[in-house]
């Protein structure tokens, strides 16, 4: 299968109280497909109230002990998810309609599920309003020009990394140099 890349048409739309109720449906799936064993937690934007987000929902995944990510990878595509690629300093899976993203989800391992950034983010703007308000103002921004794709991703690379960095102070983690 190729490398779903499309997004829905919309870049960004307001917050949507829908979206806790699609993570809902997703995580009662995926412990269905899965079982009990994997970890699924709402992040990306969808899962921070009043923010402005693609309508796309992201989940943390929580890979079981013991199964690593290419099992997990049967797994998930035998769920109905793709093949899981790699993003940055983890895998990706998609959902799909058709070509279109409706939602992601991020794998992590069991040992990496403490200090997923994906998870250290979301949380750290639910908690900041400030933050969680200049995160919309930056992405309104980039889209505003016709920023999108990796240049939307590149635009705000430096604004995570500065929230994931003082969520991992705030842990007493060591700050990363990359996501």
């Amino acid at each position: 299968m190729p490398q779903p890349d499309v997004y829905p048409p919309e870049r960004i739309v307001a917050p949507d109280p829908g979206w806790s109720r699609r993570f809902s449906e997703l995580s009662a799936g995926l412990h269905r497909d899965l079982g009990d064993g994997w970890q699924v937690e709402h992040v990306g934007s969808t899962s921070v109230p009043g923010l402005v987000a693609k309508p796309v929902v992201d989940l943390a995944l929580g890979v079981p002990r013991g199964l690593s990510v290419s099992g997990a990878g049967r797994d998930l595509r035998a769920a109905g998810w793709t093949e899981p690629v790699v993003v940055g300093d983890h895998q990706a899976t998609f959902l799909l309609d058709g070509p279109v993203r409706t939602a992601i989800g991020h794998l992590f391992t069991a040992d990496q599920w403490a200090t997923a950034h994906v998870r250290l983010f979301a949380d750290w703007l639910r908690r900041h309003p400030a933050d969680r308000d200049a995160y919309a103002a930056l992405k309104s921004g980039l889209v505003a020009a016709g920023t999108w794709g990796e240049g939307y991703t590149r635009g705000k690379a430096t604004f995570v990394l500065d929230v994931v960095n003082r969520a991992r102070a705030e842990r007493a983690l060591t700050p990363v140099e990359a996501l």
